[in-house]
């Protein structure tokens, strides 16, 4: 990455790729290929590094690299989890998460067996102005051999096998954290545990039992990625946060497992006047009788995840819809529902049909205002509700 290359990346930010690929023997002087993957890779990464794709010193590594790293707005949520003089990061990567996370730290070790994105790590730090890291060109075992007692460790193994393929079980990620569990603790006060949604989170607890918190990250709605904070001292109960991070606000909604074990549920008999759809977090989390009790809600069906009230409820962790109206299946029942609607968004929740094959049978498009949800109801009967999104009580 010359002068010369960099300034290229610069100068042809909004170019078409191909064509630059095409024509690359025109500037014999530039890494071309390396200079497009720097112009894609900012492209695409746009909306989840916003502040280092505007850093035009930063450097970005091979998609997979990139694809596997953190957003901006999760790592600033876990550094918020963070506290102590020293931390090291077994499983660096891009570097997102040790910058952010490691703010918080007076000392910082940054450990990446990979020897390229090691050398990207020192270039980025040092654009950074992170000179409180120090980058170890070392696997997260090797390293843990010869580790004094450090704060924090955090890692976020690699949920790919060795030919590529997708794997969830903890054993199977690498490092294996399990395996390493009784080095772990020997040295360090605490753990910051970063895994894939997709993850069991009881089997989780059963391997850490000493998990303090477990996050439950969303971004916009989508869930993003299962967060374990294990104190190795840990006395109480562990606590879940379910949270989603939005562009305007933050939703979250925290519990005891033995709350939800122990709350009290009420189903509706009709759908009321308003109808509430918790966000990704909450469901991952699992806490359904406890979210009807703590907003007073009803819910429809102990397997379906919506919830109704007369009133509107404000704070509830999810999206809020005022109802138009509702009915069965029936042909008359769906003419007198749907009308002259064209596009309509939809939702199955405890239903036999898909999305798509519940769009063709309606024969709707995608989009507009209105929003239809195909559930089961206390009855086991099969609704259709008709509603709006709304933001507030106006």
């Amino acid at each position: 990455m010359n002068a010369l290359t960099e300034k290229f990346v610069e100068e042809h930010a909004s170019d078409n790729l191909d064509r630059l690929l095409l024509n690359a023997s025109k500037y014999p002087d530039v890494d071309v290929a390396w200079a497009v993957h720097q112009i894609d890779a900012r492209r695409r990464m746009g909306a989840k590094l916003p502040s280092w794709v505007e850093n035009t010193k930063l450097r970005f590594p091979i998609r997979l690299s990139m694809e596997q790293c953190s957003s901006e707005r999760t790592a600033v949520y876990k550094s918020t989890l963070c506290e102590g003089e020293v931390m090291a990061d077994l499983t660096g990567g891009f570097g997102v998460d040790c910058y952010f996370i490691g703010q918080k730290f007076r000392k910082v070790f940054y450990v990446e067996e990979n020897d390229a994105l090691c050398t990207l790590a020192r270039h980025n730090f040092s654009v950074l102005g992170f000179s409180t890291v120090e980058v170890c060109a070392l696997s997260a075992e090797k390293f843990l051999e010869n580790s004094a007692v450090v704060d924090m460790f955090y890692l976020d193994p690699a949920r790919r096998d060795s030919v590529g393929r997708k794997v969830v079980a903890l054993s199977d990620c690498s490092p294996d954290v399990t395996a390493l569990a009784a080095l772990l603790k020997q040295k360090s006060r605490s753990l910051l545990l970063k895994l894939s949604p997709m993850l069991d989170i009881a089997s989780v607890l059963r391997q850490f039992p000493c998990t303090q918190q477990v996050h439950i990250v969303s971004v916009d709605g989508e869930c993003k990625e299962l967060l374990f904070l294990i104190k190795w001292d840990k006395e109480r109960e562990t606590q879940f946060l379910a949270v989603d991070l939005q562009r305007d606000q933050q939703q979250m909604f925290s519990f005891a497992i033995t709350e939800e074990q122990n709350a009290i549920c009420e189903y509706a008999d009709e759908v009321l006047a308003y109808l509430y759809e918790p966000n990704a977090s909450v469901l991952k989390s699992g806490a359904f009788r406890l979210l009807a009790q703590r907003f007073d809600l009803k819910k429809l069906h102990k397997n379906t995840h919506l919830y109704t009230s007369n009133i509107f409820v404000e704070g509830f962790p999810g999206r809020v819809f005022k109802v138009d109206k509702y009915g069965n299946f029936s042909k008359k029942n769906l003419n007198v529902m749907l009308g002259d609607l064209k596009q309509a968004n939809i939702s199955v929740r405890n239903f036999p049909d898909s999305v798509d094959v519940l769009r063709k049978r309606l024969k709707l498009k995608e989009g507009g205002d209105d929003f239809l949800f195909a559930c089961t109801n206390a009855n086991d009967e099969k609704l259709l509700i008709r509603c709006k999104r709304c933001m507030s009580l106006s």
